[in-house]
């Protein structure tokens, strides 16, 4: 809780981040009219707590409220890091359907909205985790071992002479030895070319965004079969750029589109990955993903649609919507 003269509130959410003594010079200075500014809560209706600094008799003294501006509470994550806590109050109906959308995607609700807030705000900050190489293990379970090891001995008697990508008799045999003989050094042998999983959430979020270039295809395609005129900036605007080949997330979602599309899925996407150097956009492509796939979730549930497939085309001025979210909204005039 803050005390401050309710007219003047102007506190930034920044302050839930810092330290008492940061937060009140801030708080401070945040009131340039030297309204004073308590860490803790004074009753409005007991003027022998008013704030001491000579002022309790002036007539603006019943202007001194105490007012929640937010909770000024912060935890450590499981990562360790300082992380703010926001109170919001929602009627039941939102929280239940906050409460349906986090279960379909997977996570908590915290987590839910905590993501529509980033995307709102700011694009979203994450640890970058590793999407190369899966790290070489440090140790074996001797059964691990013994497995591995079998199925190298298998394959040294079973390969044919000229199988290449599997190597020959020898090769195996040498994996095999490695295996037995517990030389550590040696494990990313049998790892080399794994990747760390993608996670089933981010799965998710790359098929929303196949999803939605689809109908966008879809939507395009049908307005010139119409004759509607869709200018050049919006057409481009509009297409499926793919992911940055440079950052280990991206690069390892572009993987995923090549598996899919290999696999006859979103095939109508097909063109636009190969017209964009196989689906390498060269720059960061998430968050801008993210804020049309938004804005596209944000038209569907405007509207009934109706069961028929054309029910699901969108319009000239919703295709222009989702356009315009690939702006940052701190960039938008």
């Amino acid at each position: 809780m803050i005390c401050a003269r309710i007219e003047n509130i102007r506190a930034p959410v920044a302050l839930a981040r810092t330290p008492n003594d940061l937060r009140d010079s801030a708080l401070r200075a945040s009131f340039p009219d030297s309204d004073w500014v308590a860490r803790r809560m004074y009753p409005a209706h007991d003027s022998s707590q008013a704030p001491p600094d000579g002022r309790k008799n002036k007539r603006n003294i019943l202007a001194y409220t105490c007012v929640t501006v937010l909770r000024l509470a912060s935890y450590n994550n499981t990562m360790g890091v300082l992380m703010a806590v926001l109170n919001v109050r929602v009627d039941d109906r939102v929280r239940d359907e906050l409460k349906d959308m986090a279960d379909s995607a997977g996570v908590s609700v915290s987590e839910y909205v905590r993501d529509l807030i980033m995307v709102a705000i700011v694009p979203g900050y994450e640890p970058t985790d590793g999407h190369g190489d899966q790290p070489a293990p440090e140790s074996m379970r001797i059964a691990d071992r013994q497995v591995l090891s079998l199925l190298h001995r298998i394959l040294a008697r079973v390969l044919p002479d000229d199988d290449n990508e599997d190597g020959d008799r020898d090769y195996q045999l040498a994996r095999a030895k490695v295996i037995e003989s517990g030389f550590t050094g040696e494990y990313w042998r049998e790892v080399a070319g794994f990747s760390p999983e993608l996670s089933k959430r981010d799965c998710g979020r790359v098929l929303d965004i196949l999803d939605m270039f689809r109908v966008i295809t879809f939507s395009l395609q049908q307005m010139e079969k119409d004759g509607t005129t869709v200018g050049e900036d919006l057409r481009y605007d509009l297409e499926f750029l793919g992911f940055d080949g440079n950052d280990g997330l991206e690069s390892h979602m572009a993987s995923y589109v090549e598996f899919l599309m290999s696999d006859g899925r979103w095939t109508e996407l097909k063109e636009q990955v190969d017209n964009n150097d196989g689906g390498n956009s060269h720059t960061l492509m998430l968050d801008t993903y993210t804020r049309m796939t938004t804005e596209h979730r944000r038209i569907k549930a405007s509207q009934d649609r109706g069961y028929r497939p054309k029910d699901y085309l969108l319009s000239l001025d919703e295709l222009k919507q989702i356009a315009a979210a690939r702006v940052h909204p701190s960039r938008r005039a």
